[in-house]
């Protein structure tokens, strides 16, 4: 059941993504919201903590996944 579950989380995402990045209104998109939640644009604290927090995501993942651990 879980991999259904996951594909069509992805797919409702790539939809939802897909019709904000056609209809080009302001604030809609993954990036925008990301952007103005962390403040990149005006923070240099905003832009910290969501490098942050990416890199370590991303780190974190590549090792779950590689080494399937954690």
């Amino acid at each position: 059941m879980w991999p259904y579950v996951w594909i069509a989380w992805t797919a409702v995402f790539a939809i939802a993504e897909g019709i904000a990045l056609a209809n080009k209104r302001d604030n809609d998109t993954l990036s925008e919201n990301f952007r103005r939640l962390f403040r990149t644009r005006t923070s240099k604290v905003g832009r910290a903590v969501f490098a942050v927090g990416w890199f370590g995501f991303s780190g974190w993942f590549a090792i779950h996944i590689l080494t399937e651990t954690m």
